[in-house]
């Protein structure tokens, strides 16, 4: 039965939109049915609480790669490329005043 209501839960809820007080009450809703004893509810807290966190940081890192691939296939300019020709701004302005100041 425990393992049937596990299965179901992981499923049928979105897993990694679990959050901790979440899963919480529905851990105390079923002890509270009888489905599951004290310690079979401490258990599934247990689990799901370790899966959740487990399925968020898989979420964030398919998202994360998919914003790359995106970002990369857009052929959109990454924070280095603006920090190098910040930089090459800088010189070239540099260079342009010094030019100035030996013009006079």
């Amino acid at each position: 039965m425990f393992d049937l209501i596990k299965k179901t839960m992981l499923t049928g809820v979105g897993l990694a939109g679990l959050t901790k007080d979440k899963i919480e009450k529905l851990a105390k809703e079923l002890a509270k049915q009888g489905k599951l004893s004290e310690k079979e509810g401490k258990k599934l807290l247990d689990d799901l609480s370790k899966k959740s966190e487990k399925a968020k940081k898989d979420m964030e890192r398919q998202i994360e790669g998919i914003v790359k691939k995106t970002t990369k296939k857009m052929n959109l300019a990454t924070r280095g490329d603006l920090l190098k020709l910040m930089e090459r701004i800088k010189k070239l302005e540099r260079a342009l005043k010094d030019k100035e100041r030996t013009k006079c």
